[in-house]
C-alpha cells in the first residue's frame, strides 16, 4: 500500500501542473498616448484619422488588430479587468457616434484571453460587453438597439503566448446586426 504522504505529494504535483500561469504583472495597455493626447471633455467630434493618429496601432481601420467590422474600432482591456481606460475612451465615443448614424442593432462581443477558468472568462466577456453598452447608452444610444455577448477566451485573434497577443484577445468587438 502506498504511503499517505506519497500519494499526498504525488496529487499536489499532479494537479499543480495542470493549472494555466498568468503573465507577470497586468499590461496597462501599452498605449502611446501621453497625457497632453487624452480626450479633451470638450471635443465634440470624433474621426477615424484622429483615431489613427492618437491611438495605440490596434484601431486602425486597415489594421490587422481591428476584429470589429462595419467601420467600428475594437476596445481593449487590461488583464482581469472590464472598466473602460481612458485611451479607449475615444474609440468608444467614435463607435457611439458611428452607432447613431446607422440602423440596426448593434451586437457587442466580449472576449478574454486564455487565462482563468472557460466559466470566470465568459462572466468577464460579459462584463466587458455590459460595461460598454452603458456606456454607449449615457452617450445616447437605445438601449434596444443593443445586444450584448460573451465569446470568453473561445474566439481568439491569436494564439502565441506573448503578452501582445494576450492583450489583443482581451477586448469588445462590436458588429451590426443586419
Amino acid at each position: 500500500m502506498i504511503d499517505k504522504k506519497l500519494l499526498s505529494l504525488l496529487i499536489i504535483l499532479i494537479l499543480s501542473g495542470c493549472t494555466k500561469v498568468a503573465p507577470q504583472a497586468p499590461l496597462n495597455g501599452g498605449s502611446n498616448i501621453s497625457d497632453s493626447d487624452t480626450l479633451n471633455s470638450q471635443t465634440v467630434t470624433i474621426d477615424e484619422e484622429n483615431i489613427n493618429q492618437q491611438g495605440d496601432g490596434f484601431n486602425t481601420p486597415n489594421s490587422q488588430y481591428n476584429s470589429s467590422s462595419d467601420g467600428f474600432h475594437s476596445l481593449y482591456f487590461g488583464f482581469d479587468n472590464y472598466t473602460i481606460s481612458s485611451d479607449m475612451q475615444q474609440v468608444l465615443t467614435y463607435n457611439t457616434q458611428r452607432a447613431k448614424q446607422m440602423n440596426g442593432k448593434l451586437k457587442i462581443e466580449g472576449n478574454c484571453d486564455e487565462f482563468g477558468t472557460d466559466e470566470y472568462n465568459y462572466a468577464l466577456g460579459l462584463k466587458r460587453a455590459k460595461a460598454v453598452k452603458d456606456a454607449m447608452v449615457s452617450e445616447g444610444i437605445n438601449p434596444s438597439r443593443i445586444v450584448i455577448f460573451s465569446y470568453g477566451e473561445s474566439n481568439p485573434v491569436c494564439n502565441s503566448m506573448s503578452d501582445e497577443c494576450y492583450r489583443r484577445n482581451r477586448r469588445v468587438d462590436f458588429k451590426l446586426v443586419r
